[in-house]
């Protein structure tokens, strides 16, 4: 036999046989794993979606740099959703039938993750979500794991510490006003605050929603004015959190309390634009630069976010995102290596079971997939003073007033007090 003939037969005899070790569709130990996502890179969450992208990326740097996922690499595939829920399902869809990703998870905000939720469902995928609130309530899934830190009662948990520390506050506030757009995320927190509202004895003056394409916020503020609430409480998104902080300082608006659960005050870009404008607003957070909030690792993680951060056109703080995406993907990473293999029933139950430690501390998940303990914060913005944005890295411009273990400063009352 002519030697390349036999070379040629030996070869083929040797792919045959690697043909029969790795059977079809198995991976390889070098096939990544792919994690996919659809997340805002344009649009309204857009500041959101880029700094929950830029965490991502620095977990999987982390992880790849010690190996991998059960020995093989992470690979990050996602989509721009254009802040649009309605082409978050097509997303999911390619994700899953054309990328072939290996685990989903979700993208940034209530009204783009409860769009994703029937077809994960549908195809009894575990589920890692970013910053929604309530979206479990009615679909019940078990495969579903909230890293937003609102306790397992999560509707209430964007006004609760708000509403509590009112009534807190001597002259005890009596009325309140109410408002917030029609969309998933205002109404499921407005609905919330209307429960505690009923418990602790607070008469509601106004209650009006208004239209997710609302660019004047004036109308709205006016109505509010007129009916003289002691307090106002507001459930908004970014864009619309910008124009009814601004509408309220044109217009004067002075109750003895105001904020809420507005979305977009604690990225930093938005921080600097209002400046002084945020004096004395109490708003829903989740991470503030206090001495009560120093958990391992996250002086570290943050130092790294900053430096890739300046070039990189996000968030350049990263406070309030960020150290959630990197712990929901840490959560993600120490379940798999667990498991040893991507079995999603068994992830799932591992993360039901186990407490985590991450960079935000320690994360237990209740049976609807939210925090077993929630530690929503309310802070109160003081002491600003111009648009540096340096002031926001230091103590004292975010004090935390809610909830009571990681309180740092009192609230400034009425919130006239704190505009002087």
């Amino acid at each position: 036999m002519p030697s390349g003939r036999r070379r040629f037969l030996l070869l083929l005899t040797a792919i045959v046989a690697a043909a029969v070790l790795v059977p079809a569709g198995e991976p390889h130990a070098a096939d990544p794993i792919k994690i996919g996502f659809a997340m805002s890179q344009t649009g309204g969450l857009a500041g959101g979606g880029k700094s929950a992208v830029l965490a991502f990326e620095i977990w999987k740097d982390d992880v790849n740099a010690r190996g991998g996922l059960l020995g093989r690499p992470v690979e990050l595939v996602y989509y721009d959703d254009q802040s649009n829920p309605s082409l978050i399902p097509g997303i999911y869809t390619k994700l899953l039938d054309v990328d072939r990703v290996d685990f989903v998870v979700s993208s940034y905000a209530t009204n783009q993750i409860a769009p994703a939720m029937p077809i994960v469902m549908q195809r009894n995928l575990l589920f890692m979500a970013l910053f929604g609130t309530g979206v479990n309530d009615n679909f019940h899934y078990d495969k579903y794991f909230q890293i937003l830190p609102n306790g397992k009662e999560t509707r209430l948990a964007p006004s609760l510490g708000f509403l509590e520390t009112a009534m807190t506050m001597e002259p005890r506030p009596q009325t309140i006003a109410l408002t917030g757009a029609d969309a998933e995320y205002a109404q499921t927190v407005l609905a919330g605050a209307r429960e505690t509202i009923q418990r602790l004895g607070l008469k509601i003056v106004y209650d009006r929603s208004y239209p997710p394409s609302t660019v004047d916020y004036s109308p709205i503020v006016r109505s509010i004015q007129a009916t003289n609430p002691d307090v106002v409480f507001v459930a908004s998104y970014p864009p619309d959190s910008v124009g009814i902080v601004r509408a309220a300082s044109e217009i004067g608006l002075s109750p003895k309390m105001f904020g809420g659960g507005m979305i977009g005050l604690a990225f930093t870009p938005i921080k600097q634009q209002l400046g002084p404008l945020l004096n004395g607003i109490v708003a829903y957070d989740v991470y503030a630069p206090e001495p009560t909030m120093q958990f391992p690792g996250i002086d570290d993680f943050l130092k790294r976010y900053q430096a890739r951060a300046a070039g990189a056109g996000v968030d350049p703080l990263g406070h309030y995102l960020p150290p959630y995406a990197y712990a929901e993907m840490q959560i993600l990473a120490q379940a798999v290596n667990a498991v040893g293999g991507i079995d999603h029933a068994k992830i799932a139950a591992y993360i039901h079971a186990t407490k985590f430690s991450t960079v935000v501390g320690e994360v237990k998940f209740a049976d609807n997939g939210e925090w077993e303990k929630g530690r929503a914060l309310f802070v109160q913005y003081q002491n600003v003073k111009g648009n540096d944005i340096n002031q926001f890295r230091q103590a004292g411009t975010q004090v935390i007033l809610y909830p009571p273990e990681l309180k740092s400063g009192r609230l400034i009352y009425p919130y006239a007090g704190a505009k002087r």
